[in-house]
């Protein structure tokens, strides 16, 4: 008898997977405990369905994903910031000042966590910076720090 699971049966398989189980177990173990529904023709179209929406909107976002990371890419972000007379900055530019820089002039929102800073910015100077977009994509933003002067 065909099931779709609807939690993890352990030595069966995971939730949303539809298997073949013998009649009996289905009948005194699986539908007594909810942990399955017979797998009809409905299930299974519904099952297909899902995974089709799944891989289309996962497209949509690398798609939207490969356009930011361009988008970025092409971007020159200045941050002005004040230092010593030595040249070293007051403060440092941490990747949360580059994701507020990158939100107030670009308008692009980008969490400050997927910004990689190997270690803070400490001096004027022009420097290039990571910031991971999607699970395998990845630009390279041109960060350029000056004096406010």
């Amino acid at each position: 008898m065909k099931v779709l699971l609807k939690a993890d049966v352990r030595g069966q398989g995971k939730k949303g997977e539809i298997i073949n189980v013998s009649d009996g177990y289905a009948r005194n173990f699986l539908f007594p405990r909810a942990l399955a529904v017979v797998a009809d023709a409905k299930v299974e179209n519904e099952i297909k369905t899902k995974k089709e929406a799944e891989v289309h909107k996962m497209e949509y976002e690398k798609k939207k994903a490969v356009d930011l990371s361009e988008k970025l890419s092409a971007i020159t972000l200045k941050i002005v910031s004040s230092a010593a007379p030595d040249g070293k900055l007051y403060g440092s530019v941490t990747s949360a000042t580059i994701a507020e820089q990158l939100k107030s002039k670009e308008n692009i929102d980008i969490d400050k966590r997927r910004i990689n800073l190997e270690e803070h910015i400490k001096s004027f100077g022009t420097y290039t910076v990571e910031v991971k977009v999607y699970a395998e994509i990845t630009a390279n933003l041109t960060v350029v720090v000056t004096d406010n002067r």
